[in-house]
């Protein structure tokens, strides 16, 4: 099985993001087939580039896809079909 690159595993998580409304880090850690401690640096980074947004109510952390986060998802298959087209 080919490893997921960075992009692949960012990919992954922002599209169970897109699917559901919040998500719990538990259920994006399944998933995303990535453990607690693998997980952790890809959700500060997508927080603090503003791709998904922490929700937090009186017990349990939230995450929710952002509109760039949204918009993110978009370019990134626009480049998958382009890259597609030119067998790359």
């Amino acid at each position: 099985m080919k490893k997921r690159t960075k992009l692949e595993v960012i990919k992954d998580i922002l599209e169970i993001l897109k699917g559901k409304r919040e998500v719990r880090i538990t259920h994006l850690i399944y998933k995303a087939n990535l453990s607690n401690n693998s997980i952790k640096p890809y959700i500060s980074e997508l927080i603090e580039k503003g791709l998904i947004i922490i929700k937090n109510n009186d017990k349990n952390k939230f995450f929710i896809i952002s509109k760039k986060g949204l918009e993110f998802l978009e370019e990134f298959y626009k480049i998958k079909i382009f890259t597609e087209a030119y067998g790359l």
